[in-house]
């Protein structure tokens, strides 16, 4: 057994201590918004926080996560700084298929929670191990800089 918060709500599963919390997530818990991409940590499609840091579940066995905080996608419209990245995402039309997208807000917010004002280097780097095949890497890196501009504004 199991426990852990996901999205500030305590859960318990009973499954194997090595099964990736990807799929406890998805299978499990009913969370789809977390996606299956590679299942090697190489594309971020499966990106999710863990106590506040970006992580692959895919390849994150659920022993791990014991007693801690996860959030996903499906917690992002309760956070601040996660309304604030899916409201740059809609207002730059950054979504073509939106596969990756999930994972592509995951990694902004972590990167816009301990950068706040990030240059585009720094974008770049954070980026970098997410990726889209449709190519909106130019959109992402603007809603990214909107949300900045638009979280600054707001803690003023």
């Amino acid at each position: 057994m199991t426990q852990f918060h996901v999205n500030g709500q305590a859960k318990e599963v009973s499954t194997p201590d090595d099964m990736p919390l990807l799929w406890v997530l998805r299978d499990e818990l009913g969370m789809t918004g977390t996606k299956f991409g590679c299942g090697m940590a190489l594309c971020g499609a499966c990106t999710a926080h863990l106590d506040g840091q970006a992580i692959r579940s895919c390849v994150t066995p659920v022993s791990a996560v014991a007693g801690r905080a996860i959030s996903t996608i499906e917690g992002m419209d309760a956070d601040p700084v996660g309304r604030s990245v899916q409201q740059a995402w809609v207002e730059n039309n950054v979504a073509q298929c939106g596969y990756c997208q999930a994972g592509q807000i995951m990694t902004a917010v972590s990167l816009l929670k301990t950068t706040p004002a990030p240059t585009e280097q720094q974008i770049d780097d954070a980026m970098s191990g997410n990726i889209c095949r449709c190519g909106t890497y130019p959109r992402i890196r603007a809603a990214i800089k909107q949300a900045s501009a638009q979280l600054a504004k707001g803690a003023k």
